[in-house]
Formats: C-alpha cells, structure tokens, sequence
C-alpha cells in the first residue's frame, strides 16, 4: 500500500500527464482537421515565439531584400517547430503517465519517447504501461501523419495563390501599384477585359478568405520573388476598382463593386484571424492615411496616358475615400505585420523605408533596342 504521499503525488502526475496530452490532441485537432480559423494557444504561442525571434534578426536590417530573404523562412520554421512543439509536449505528457509505474523520470521520458516515435526500444511490465505505451505510439503516428498530409494542402493553395499574383505582375508592375493597373490596361498592350479580371481576383479574395483563415500559417509565406506579394497585389487590385469607379462611374464594370466587396472581406477576416483589431462598417468620411495629394499623383498617372476620367481629381477624391476606407485599415496593418514589400499606398513597415515604385521594363523596338524611348505605358 502506498504511503499518502506517494499517492498523491502519483495522482499529480497522472492528472497533470493527462492534461498535457489532451491539450497537444485539442491543439492537434483544431489546427489541422477543423478550418475555423481558430488554432489553439499553443501554436500561437508558437508563432508569436517565431515572430519575435524573426523581427529580432532583421530589425538591423535595412535593405529589404536582404530582409525579405531572412522572412522567407519563418513560415517553414513555424511549421517545423510546430511539429516539434507537439512531439515533445507528448512526450511529456505519456512521461508523466509512466512516471507512477517507472518511478524514474529519466526512465518514463525515455520510455515515452521510445513508444511515441514507435522506436520500442524501453518499455515496462504492467498492463498500465502497455496501455501508456500503444497510446504514445498512436498519438506519435497521428501527428506525424497529419502533418505530412497537411503540407500538401499548404503548397497546394500557396501555388493557386502566386499563380494570379505572377500573372498581376505584368499588369500593374512589381511592385503592384493600382494606378499603374489601370494605365497599362488602358494603353492597351495587353489587351485586358477588365470585367473579366475582377470577376477572377473576387473569386481569389474568396479563395484567399477561405484557406488563409482556416491555416494563418500560409500568411507568413512569402512570395518567391522578392518585389511580388500576395497582400501588395490585392491591394493593387482593390485600388484599382475604387480609382475605375470613382473616376469612370459610367464605364466601370459592375465585377469591380463585387471585387472590392470581396476584397475587404477577405482582409477583414484576415485581420481578425491575426488578432488585429478592424472596423467592420467604417463611415464613407472616416480617417484615411492616404492623403489626397497622394491620390493625386495617381491620378495624374491616369490622365497622362489618356485614360478616358468623367471626373475630376476633386470630384472623385472623395468617392475613392468612400471605397478605401473599407480596406485601408486592416491592409495597412497586415502589411506591417507581415512585412510586406514597401509598395506605394500599402502604408508604413516596421523600419522606416521609403516605398518603391513599380518597375517598368524598358520599351525595346527595332528602331530603338537599347528601349531609351519611351511610351506613355512606361512613362
């Protein structure tokens, strides 16, 4: 009969041992099987661990390419140290409940191990600690299996992602400027059925909503090329909409108010998703941080190459206003949080950097193949 000391502390142990792996089950189901966009404490403890030690690596770091480069790898960083976080929380977790029949905590934690990565080379006698042991080894195969199933689904949607974002690429420069979407399709070198275009981004915001929210993890990938990202490529878009109906209201296509609808529902929810506080229903005449000479400037883009305005920059400012400050807010602080590449009305970054403009090819002809004349695309 064991001494009221030992038995409690058994009972400690037992408790506390099953907690532990109920929680890693819990963290376990609500990360990878139910997409609700709700992951457990733990793995945002993780994240949040991940991201502090990646902010501290590139806070003296100025350039942002080199920054960027540092990024790229905090998204399969969160994923591994995920997977680790969840072996060995389990393996505490069966330790503990080997620990009133090993009596050595060295002896239940390499035991636990043993069984969890189904190694076998430790056990102990006793139907407890069979018991203990087939469920280590079950929980070992399940979390490891579902982590491998899991990652085909992340590269699956971060592929239909970059897909639209490359072909963006073209269309409004690297990186994605909304003024400079309208000025190229205008020109008309490529040709666009605008409706057709924010039809396809409205149905990507959908898409966007639906798999980023459930797996935040696919917000920390980057884009594999260091000018392009997903968050700066709606934003372009969603600009782009709102210039279209604010300047041109009789010939903008109807996709554009579903697009932009679409598009600030999708931040909204990632915002909320990243724990970032969001207006749900802002005032057409609350705060905007882009200015209106800002808006100006893009403007002048559009006049400048022809494009066909019904208003005036004074007339469709506050029309633009009206639209953006749907989206402004939670694009603004994503951006900042995801460190996205400084683009123009993208809003401010964690270190002071001036945004980029987009980058325009050279126009290379036969009468001029060093492209030192220019077009007003490119102008």
């Amino acid at each position: 009969m064991p001494s009221p000391a030992r038995f409690a502390a058994d009972l400690a142990a037992l408790t506390a041992g099953a907690v532990v792996v109920c929680a890693v089950g819990t963290s376990l189901i609500r990360t990878l099987l139910i997409p609700r966009g709700r992951p457990s404490p733990l793995v945002r403890c993780v994240d949040r661990a991940v991201d502090g030690t990646f902010r501290t690596l590139t806070r003296p770091l100025t350039r942002y390419g080199t920054r960027d480069t540092v990024l790229a790898a905090q998204a399969p960083t969160t994923l591994l140290l995920q997977l680790l976080t969840w072996l060995a929380l389990a393996a505490g977790g069966f330790a503990l409940l080997l620990l009133p029949v090993t009596r050595s905590p060295h002896t239940a934690l390499r035991e636990a191990a043993s069984s969890l990565l189904t190694l076998g080379f430790t056990s102990t006698h006793g139907w407890w600690a069979t018991v203990t042991d087939a469920a280590a080894a079950v929980t070992g195969l399940v979390v490891i299996a579902l982590q491998i199933a899991y990652l085909p689904m992340l590269y699956g949607a971060f592929n239909r992602r970059e897909t639209d974002v490359t072909l963006l690429a073209v269309r409004a420069g690297e990186p994605a400027w909304g003024p400079e979407l309208l000025a190229r399709t205008h020109f008309g070198f490529l040709g666009m059925d605008l409706a057709t275009f924010y039809g396809s981004w409205e149905r990507w915001a959908a898409d966007i909503a639906e798999s980023h929210v459930s797996y935040p993890v696919l917000l920390r990938f980057r884009s594999p090329r260091p000018l392009g990202s997903w968050l700066v490529g709606l934003v372009a878009v969603l600009d782009a909409a709102a210039m279209h109906l604010a300047t041109c209201p009789q010939q903008a296509p109807v996709q554009a108010r579903l697009c932009l609808r679409m598009g600030f529902i999708c931040l909204r929810r990632l915002a909320r998703a990243t724990e970032l506080p969001v207006d749900e229903d802002p005032r057409p005449d609350g705060p905007l941080e882009l200015g209106e000479d800002e808006f100006r400037e893009g403007y002048q883009r559009l006049v400048a190459i022809g494009f066909p305005v019904e208003r005036s920059a004074e007339q469709a400012w506050p029309h633009f206003r009206g639209w953006r400050v749907n989206y402004e807010a939670a694009a603004y602080a994503l951006a900042r949080e995801l460190d996205a590449v400084p683009a123009r009305w993208t809003g401010p970054r964690r270190w002071t950097v001036a945004p980029l403009d987009p980058v325009r090819p050279p126009n290379r002809t036969p009468e001029d193949p060093g492209g030192s004349a220019r077009t007003p695309a490119d102008a």
